[in-house]
């Protein structure tokens, strides 16, 4: 996928913000859905950080089923895509369609030297009849750590295993540093790229090269990890729509 293409998707010029939503229940995540709505997000991500997989599923297919034509991703917390992939492929053919799987851990190897996991990642996914988008994270937080030597590596050959490549800072909140951010984007091209950690309103002018913001600390209410701030939100719209007139 060439960025044009996913800004195309999203029919959006600046970076396309898709909060991040800790779900709890159907009740939670569906209210949190109304705001972003509100204030002009696209879609959003659903992660199941307090419950495991199987309680998660109950909780997706709610959602879907009174949201069925929202841009709706999912991250299984700690789950690759060898083992969600052919979830995805499932929840699809019984009607539940799940448009982009975000993982935190793509198994990329910034050697080039061994691709073999995520070559098997590919090969489970085209198995698996999904359709949706893959954000692979690399050099990612809480993952095995990438020495910034190699950044650029790392991002280039994420390039042939997603649909687009997601890197974040050290931790939840914290900011990626602007090199590392320059680095991916020499290493991927006309790729799009993904940052999912430390984007706020009052930041993001900084990721104008960044083609998403995968955000939830940035835009939720001071101290709540669960539900978003809609003036928070409302203040990153207008700052990637502003980011995007700018060209």
């Amino acid at each position: 996928m060439k960025r044009r293409e996913f800004h195309k998707l999203f029919k959006a010029s600046g970076p396309v913000v898709l909060p991040v939503i800790h779900a709890l229940d159907a009740g939670q995540v569906t209210g949190n859905i109304r705001i972003l709505a509100g204030e002009g997000a696209p879609g959003c991500f659903l992660i199941n950080h307090d419950f495991g997989v199987d309680e998660f599923l109950p909780v997706v297919r709610e959602v879907r089923s009174a949201w069925p034509s929202l841009w709706m991703g999912l991250n299984f917390l700690a789950v690759t895509g060898r083992d969600a992939f052919p979830v995805l492929g499932e929840l699809e053919r019984t009607g539940c369609p799940v448009d982009a799987y975000w993982a935190d851990n793509a198994r990329i190897d910034e050697t080039g030297r061994d691709a073999s996991e995520a070559r098997q990642i590919a090969a489970v996914r085209a198995a698996s009849g999904w359709s949706g988008l893959y954000f692979g994270g690399t050099a990612f937080k809480k993952q095995r750590p990438v020495d910034p030597a190699h950044w650029q590596d790392a991002a280039r050959e994420a390039v042939p295993f997603m649909d687009v490549v997601t890197t974040s800072g050290v931790a939840t909140g914290e900011e990626a540093g602007a090199q590392k951010i320059g680095r991916f984007r020499a290493g991927i091209g006309d790729a799009p790229l993904a940052l999912a950690s430390g984007v706020t309103p009052e930041n993001a002018r900084k990721y104008a090269d960044v083609d998403a913001f995968l955000v939830a600390t940035g835009i939720n209410r001071p101290g709540d990890f669960y539900n978003i701030d809609p003036a928070r939100l409302a203040r990153l719209m207008r700052v990637t729509s502003e980011i995007g007139s700018h060209g």
